[in-house]
């Protein structure tokens, strides 16, 4: 039985494969600026300028995309702590260095940019969204963390492989956020946000495929443990769990969204399921991913009979407030 790497040796291993994902990324990407999609000319001064301070009837988005815009701009907001995290994992030793700070800079444009759209555009109480802000980046966050709060053991493979799942489901969430919006500019916007994250999600996704290669058992037992512990970096902004159903029912990111359009596309590009070179525990693992597969695959099911009901009850409240609203209307007149 071979001997698992230490992480200063996988990042030698790894460190020619960084310097050619660098190279490819440098070349994909695309340089943009964030104040080239924010309607500056809908602006004006609040109170303390002598506007007017924000009200709930100033906003043009629906609850479901007020509440996918601030959640994904709170998740954005702690890049502080992901910087912190891949740093200690990655090293900043050339190239790892260099991705490092890369990674960070473009990741900075995205709150930025939401920030200053939702705050010109007075689609959030900007109030709010500051003490969030203050509380969510006070929290700080770590992948290595399982549901129970407790820490799991975390390496380099446990942080790269998070981070192409991570990634990837925020790509498909800052998309779906863009689409509910059903406003253009913030469509725009989002679509520019997406574009770079699917950039990220393939720089790690690819350095975890060769780290896979190097070592498949040790690359193994992180992908299990990544998946059976699996967190969006979101989970630590405020009354998540409310916010995280309106976002689900109103399908921004689903259990079905996230099992076929995040973890199944990473697990066949990956080939976990036709690979021969896992052995002893690293195949029981990998048995056992196929078992998780499944009971994601049940919760899918569980959680669209629960929408349904959800909506219905919903239809049926909606339309007991119409004719309430009907008859007071009548008897005023």
């Amino acid at each position: 039985m071979s001997k698992d790497l230490t992480d200063l040796q996988l990042l030698r291993e790894l460190s020619p494969v960084v310097e050619q994902n660098i190279n490819r990324h440098m070349q994909m990407r695309k340089d943009w600026n964030p104040h080239d999609y924010i309607p500056w000319s809908d602006g004006k001064n609040f109170y303390a300028l002598g506007g007017q301070d924000w009200d709930p009837e100033q906003s043009k988005l629906s609850e479901v995309a007020q509440t996918a815009m601030v959640q994904n701009l709170l998740t954005e907001d702690n890049l502080p702590s992901y910087h912190r995290e891949i740093a200690m994992n990655f090293s900043m030793d050339d190239p790892w260095g260099f991705w490092v700070n890369r990674w960070t800079a473009e990741e900075n444009r995205h709150g930025i940019a939401l920030r200053d759209y939702l705050v010109v555009t007075r689609a959030i109480d900007p109030v709010e969204l500051e003490v969030l802000r203050l509380e969510q980046v006070t929290r700080g966050f770590s992948p290595g963390q399982n549901q129970q709060g407790d820490m799991f053991a975390e390496s380099l493979f446990d942080s790269v492989m998070y981070v192409s799942f991570q990634e990837l489901a925020t790509r498909v969430s800052h998309r779906n956020t863009g689409k509910a919006c059903n406003e253009p500019i913030a469509d725009q916007l989002l679509a520019r946000v997406s574009a770079d994250e699917n950039l990220h999600m393939i720089f790690y996704r690819d350095v975890s495929g060769a780290g896979l290669d190097i070592a498949p058992n040790q690359a193994m037992k992180s992908l299990h443990r990544v998946l059976r512990n699996f967190k969006m970096p979101g989970y630590t902004v405020p009354d998540f769990r409310r916010k995280a159903v309106i976002i689900a029912v109103g399908g921004v990111y689903d259990p079905r969204i996230h099992l076929d359009d995040v973890v199944m596309p990473i697990l066949k590009k990956w080939r976990i399921f036709e690979r021969e070179d896992f052995t002893g525990e690293a195949a029981e693992l990998r048995d056992d991913l196929g078992k998780l597969v499944e009971e994601l695959e049940e919760t899918c099911v569980k959680f669209e009979v629960a929408k349904e009901r959800r909506l219905e009850r919903e239809k049926k409240m909606a339309e007991k407030k119409a004719m309430k609203n009907l008859l007071a209307t009548s008897a005023a007149s």
